[in-house]
């Protein structure tokens, strides 16, 4: 979880260079939804009747001949391409290598989404991708974490970055809050949209999966109440319990992100964002990666050293375990005002570890902790695997997708960067922007490793 004004990436100076483009024609965007937030009332209008915006064409000189149109409504014709239009734009590595201003910033709105730094992004994304917004609402960043997709209600829930909240219970948690939206799709663009309101008490819930006939939240906890994990059933009225509140007596510091593995065990991340936001209590233990089985209550601090360890995911054969550091933006203080600070020096990595089992007892152990890749723009906050294995996160400048060999492949590019997202079906995705929800559709067969769906 990052802060509300933490920054993406650092502001880069264009620089004026000389290169060729292809010829820019326009294609059809189709329709999108927007709804509105309150009730559960079902969405029906087209983008065009509701208004739905876009981000806008880049405004420097350099693109001023080109038309204005939506991510989703630009196609590029490369020659003798053997697809009629594309809205994808191939990067030259050696040309890239050496002049890094022919990149398209990540500030920027972008005309090409879809980035193709290696030939194996193309059968990922297929031959009519497309970037969509499903909902912009202004009012708040409804749409930052979580993102779990639970296929028999067809519901996807996210947790939206910190709120204000004025209620004067509210100073246990700095008076701030965190809400879950839940989305009903009755069609890729036809949706209901509310909040879920727990009966029992604000987790100030962050990172979630898919667990059993529900989820899983990362609980935050406040200053009173305990961080740790917590099951949330998918149907209503989403009735809450906890799994897990303590390291052996000693509080977890603000659990960001969580995955199940095929045995059933829960592994997680536990940074100290909630003690820099003022919601939690000075820092009782390390920011570990750990490793909970439910059936046992076993629980296992597996990986430390971290700056801020904070997303984590499994190789589809479960071989190899990602985890994010997200250490480049962190708060400088503890108080309930304190803002993200940006440091370029610290790590925005994404570190590798190979599972070994033990032989006697076959608990599984982290080893041959290594680079897996650096984020170019941002920090890399949520990750994902495809049922191919390459490796997707949330970045400063949109979705990066590295190969299993930690080779970037190519990006899809989205204004403002996302914090999180999540697979569909067939290819479909969801990424979170904060104010904006976007839709993603890729080829069919690039489903993500945890639902294979």
């Amino acid at each position: 979880m990052l802060s509300p004004l933490s920054p993406r990436s650092p502001a880069r100076e264009e620089k004026k260079f000389n290169w060729s483009r292809p010829k820019l024609i326009s294609a059809n965007s189709g329709t999108g939804h927007k709804v509105s937030f309150s009730g559960s009332s079902k969405s029906t209008k087209s983008s065009n009747e509701r208004g739905l915006s876009h981000p806008s064409q880049p405004s420097d000189s350099s693109r001023s001949s080109s038309p204005q149109t939506t991510p989703s409504a630009t196609t590029w014709l490369p020659t003798n391409d053997r697809f009629q239009t594309r809205n994808w734009q191939r990067i030259d590595r050696q040309s890239e290598a050496l002049w890094q201003e022919t990149i398209p910033l990540p500030i920027e709105s972008q005309p090409r989404p879809f980035l193709i730094y290696h030939d194996s992004f193309l059968s990922l994304i297929g031959p009519a991708p497309t970037l969509k917004i499903l909902i912009d609402d202004s009012r708040a960043p409804y749409f930052h974490e979580a993102g779990v997709f639970h296929p028999k209600t067809n519901t996807l829930f996210i947790t939206s970055n910190l709120l204000p909240d004025p209620a004067p219970d509210a100073v246990t948690t700095a008076n701030k809050t965190i809400v879950i939206t839940r989305l009903e799709f009755f069609s890729p663009t036809d949706f209901s949209r509310d909040k879920v309101r727990c009966p029992e008490r604000n987790y100030m819930a962050n990172g979630g999966t898919n667990y059993r006939d529900g989820l899983i939240l990362c609980a935050q906890g406040s200053l009173n109440e305990p961080a740790g994990l917590v099951y949330m059933e998918a149907k209503r009225p989403h009735r809450t319990c906890s799994l897990l509140n303590n390291y052996h007596s000693r509080p977890f510091n603000s659990p960001n992100d969580v995955v199940v593995a095929a045995d059933g065990a829960v592994w997680f991340t536990d940074p100290i964002y909630g003690f820099e936001h003022g919601f939690r209590p000075k820092p009782q233990l390390p920011q570990h990666v750990y490793r909970f089985v439910p059936t046992t209550g076993d629980i296992r601090v597996v990986a430390d050293g971290f700056g801020r360890p904070n997303g984590i995911a499994f190789a589809p054969d479960e071989r190899t375990l990602y985890v994010t550091d997200t250490d480049a933006v962190h708060a400088s203080s503890a108080s309930a005002s304190a803002s993200a600070a940006w440091d370029p020096t610290r790590a925005a990595t994404i570190y590798a570890f190979s599972l070994l089992h033990d032989p006697a007892t076959q608990a599984p152990f982290l080893v041959n902790r290594r680079v897996f890749a650096h984020a170019d723009a941002g920090v890399p906050d949520g990750i994902k695997c495809d049922v191919h294995g390459n490796v997707y996160a949330g970045c400063g400048d949109g979705i990066n997708v590295w190969n299993s060999g930690g080779t970037l492949i190519g990006k899809i590019l989205i204004e403002g960067g996302v914090a999180n997202f999540c697979f569909g079906r067939k290819g479909e995705m969801w990424a979170f922007g904060e104010k904006k929800l976007w839709r993603v559709q890729l080829a069919e067969g690039t489903m993500g490793a945890l639902l294979k769906i």
